[in-house]
Formats: C-alpha cells, structure tokens, sequence
C-alpha cells in the first residue's frame, strides 16, 4: 500500500470515528415515520396539541428489558401538562426486511393500540389490518402473548404476525420491568 492510500483510510475511519460519536451515526426518527407517530397519537388520544417527551432509562434497568427502553422509543404523551399515556417505537422482522411499528399504553400501561407504521415487503401486509391489530388492545403489562393461542394466526402473513405478536409480547414484559421498579410512579 502506497503511502497517499495509507493517510486515505486512515483520515476517513478518522472522519467516521467523529461523526459517530458526535451523534451523527445514531438512528434518528425520520419525517416520515415521525409523522406517522405523531397521526397515531393523535388519532388514538384525540388530541390535537400534544408534546412527545422522551423517556429515558438507565443502563443499569435497560439490561434488565427484553428490548431496548428509554432511546428515542419510549415516550410519555404530554397535553397540557398532564400525561395521557405512553408511546414505545419499535421495529420487528418480516420475511425479507424489517418493520416499524407503535405500541400505545394508557397510564394504568394497558394497551390503547398497536399499529404498523412502515410495512416494507409486498407480502404479508395483512399484519396492518386494524381487525387483526385490535387483539392487543387492553392487554396489560406483564402480559403474555402467544401467537396461534392468545393471538389469532393469520395466512399469508406468518411471520409477520409470529414476529409482531412477540415484540408485543417483550414490549409488555419491559413494560413490566420499568413499573416493577417504580419508574412510572
């Protein structure tokens, strides 16, 4: 290796090691899906004026949460400065790629409603419906949720659905988790 392509790599791993520890290789919410958020919240509280305050959580409690809590996934909704309940962002595989999907709580932390918000595959969409989707509504923290048993299957969306059911599931065990611990007290 040349010595113009040694400084080459080095000054570029330089240039990425800056940029991801100032912030800017971490996951950001985008636009779009932040508009999608911020819809569901709206539709589900029927609120118009509301603030999403993020929630964080310790590292030490975090470890203790089948899925990661407190980075930009949970949040408390704000209207007026009283809390209407809590929003937690996640994503879950399907069969080719990922999806991003909302859990919405209601202050006791049961759920208000779940809703895919980016589907990103040609098949198995069905996992979006809202008749599908109300299955989890009013399931409670700590909760456990079987696919095919507590949650209906659906054909043409397996593991979609097998996949979302699951990551509700670990919602609500989190969810658990950081109430056990009186973080929402």
């Amino acid at each position: 290796m040349q010595r113009g392509n040694k400084f080459k790599v080095f000054s570029g791993a330089a240039i990425f090691a800056v940029l991801f520890l100032s912030g800017f290789g971490m996951p950001k919410i985008s636009p779009k899906l932040q508009e999608k958020i911020d819809n569901a919240v709206q539709t589900t509280f029927e609120v118009e004026d509301f603030t999403l305050e993020q929630i964080k959580v310790d590292a030490g409690l975090n470890e203790k949460t089948p899925v990661e809590m407190g980075g930009e996934n949970l949040f408390n909704v704000i209207k007026e400065g009283n809390s209407l309940g809590y929003v937690y962002l996640g994503e879950a595989p399907s069969m080719k790629n990922i999806f991003d999907y909302v859990v919405l709580f209601n202050p006791d932390l049961s759920i208000k409603k779940s809703k895919i918000l980016i589907y990103r595959e040609d098949y198995g969409r069905q996992v979006g419906s809202q008749r599908w989707l109300k299955q989890f509504i009013g399931k409670k923290s700590g909760e456990s949720l079987t696919y095919g048993e507590d949650i209906d299957a659906i054909s043409g969306a397996t593991i979609s659905a097998k996949s979302m059911t699951l990551a509700v599931h670990h919602v609500l065990q989190s969810m658990q988790v950081l109430q056990e611990n009186n973080f929402f007290d």
